[in-house]
């Protein structure tokens, strides 16, 4: 089976969707109503752009658009290339298009079972459409066809009302209470999208024991100073365009379709992490991109075990989901670590001489 070799974030920039969820910014915007973006490139191409030769092993990628991810084909025909090549994938959606998982549920168990669907479950738009039956069928139809799933739900003000009915709704539909994510305020930034005070927020939402959110919970406001080899072992990427880049809010460091047979560029955030928190901590640190953080692992924040003792991950995926990117990595040493920080810093420097330079020459040049 292998260990973890890359974590890989594929995001796609398209906004469309079918839901319209209050606390999500496509809706305040109105950006919902924009098409669907295809890939720019087909699924053999892609595959070949994450060879497990070029790579260096087995990765797990995980696939999300801004909107919707499964409202166009391309998207499940490039998961499926990347399953078939050896990696094991991700995809996030909200679980309302039945026949993107009846297509699922007919590919060949060997792809399935390295799969995982991240349901999000917007109980207020499911109440209000009157779909709570077909996102269960959805749920319930990749649990029968050996593919591991997670239900999430987006904690938020308007929701605290129905606690007690999302709990036991999960609970009698899929065997166990759903996991809890922590929703960013977009128009603020990195603050935690609620009225109420931090410490109430947590408490309040606790009642569902779920890992996810208490591992969230204690890492969102941390600022992340240590060595962290995002860029090295680890990776965001456009899947639209292919621009790659070492982290959220890094600079684009190469585009996977270029050179389509060398490595990916390692270009490592070090200490320099341009966020002022980690708010992808559940999946970035509890695969190691800091290997010296102690973190429970990614398996641990996505399984749950149901009332009839199955198991919401597959054996498969729940034993390579708890590997680490240190067993299949080398860490830099004291040396290699100096040598980073001091061509940083001396690039710093540069930057910052070169921008003052140019205020200077804009004065005294009209």
């Amino acid at each position: 089976m292998g260990k973890i070799k890359l974590f890989i974030d594929c995001y796609i920039s398209s906004e469309a969707c079918n839901l319209r969820c209050h606390y999500c910014y496509i809706t305040q915007h109105r950006r919902f109503l924009q098409k669907p973006i295809p890939l720019k490139y087909p699924p053999e191409i892609i595959r070949k752009a994450f060879s497990k030769k070029r790579l260096g092993g087995p990765c797990v990628i995980n696939v999300c658009a801004s909107g919707e991810t499964l409202l166009t084909e391309d998207i499940l025909f490039a998961s499926k290339a990347l399953l078939e090549e050896g990696h094991y994938v991700m995809i996030v959606t909200n679980g309302t298009l039945k026949n993107r998982f009846e297509e699922i549920a007919k590919w060949p168990i060997e792809i399935r079972k390295r799969l995982m669907i991240k349901f999000s479950f917007h109980y207020l738009e499911m109440e209000r459409l009157n779909m709570f039956d077909t996102f269960f069928y959805n749920v319930n139809l990749m649990k029968e066809n050996k593919v591991s799933f997670t239900v999430e739900v987006t904690p938020s003000d308007e929701l605290i009302p129905y606690i007690d009915k999302l709990k036991n709704m999960c609970i009698e539909r899929v065997g166990a209470m759903c996991h809890l994510t922590v929703a960013r305020n977009e128009i603020t930034g990195f603050n935690v999208l609620s009225d109420l005070c931090y410490e109430d927020y947590k408490k309040t939402w606790s009642i569902f024991d779920s890992e996810l959110f208490r591992f969230k919970s204690e890492t969102f406001y941390v600022k992340r100073k240590e060595f962290c080899y995002a860029g090295v072992w680890s990776y965001v990427i456009d899947l639209i365009n292919g621009d790659l880049y070492g982290c959220n809010y890094e600079r684009k460091i190469g585009n996977i379709f270029d050179n389509i047979d060398k490595p990916f560029p390692q270009k490592p955030v070090g200490c320099h992490c341009a966020m002022p928190h980690c708010y992808n901590s559940h999946a970035f640190l509890t695969f190691g991109a800091i290997p010296e953080l102690k973190t429970p692992c990614y398996a641990e924040l996505r399984n749950r075990v149901c009332t009839d003792n199955t198991e919401w991950l597959t054996p498969e995926v729940k034993e390579f989901f708890s590997s680490r990117l240190c067993e299949s990595n080398r860490e830099y040493n004291a040396i290699e670590k100096f040598w980073f920080e001091t061509k940083y810093q001396s690039k710093r420097i540069y930057f910052k001489f070169r921008a003052t330079a140019g205020k200077i020459r804009r004065k005294l040049i009209p």
